[in-house]
């Protein structure tokens, strides 16, 4: 090979590893956007407690009737997370298989860059 053709390849291998490094960036974008909507969904979920509570607090006509309220808001709170950590899991599970196949890719193309450079070198 040509030091022209060792350049074009060195060139070659160099936008590759650009194209997967921008590959990388775009899943870790969207990784934050989803965590990020969720967080915000539980942190209004806990907001509408607070208001519940306060309304609550307020039509109230006792003790016994402010106390079950609180139990009832305290199941349905707890219902809801369980919902929440079950819709977590199963994004987690996305961003698991969104990684791995990031990173074959990145294998497959460390590979197939190995082969290339050997020729070069061997050519």
């Amino acid at each position: 090979m040509t030091i022209k053709d060792n350049l074009n390849t060195l060139n070659e291998l160099t936008n590759q590893g650009g194209e997967r490094l921008n590959a990388l960036g775009e899943l870790n974008l969207r990784v934050v956007e989803q965590l990020t909507a969720r967080q915000m969904d539980v942190f209004n979920l806990y907001l509408e407690q607070g208001v519940r509570m306060l309304q609550l607090a307020t039509d109230a006509k006792g003790f016994g009737d402010l106390y079950k309220g609180q139990v009832e808001m305290t199941k349905d709170l707890a219902e809801r997370l369980m919902s929440e950590s079950k819709a977590n899991v199963a994004i987690a599970n996305e961003m698991r298989d969104a990684y791995r196949g990031w990173f074959d890719g990145a294998m497959a193309d460390v590979k197939a860059g190995k082969d290339v450079v050997r020729n070069a070198v061997i050519s």
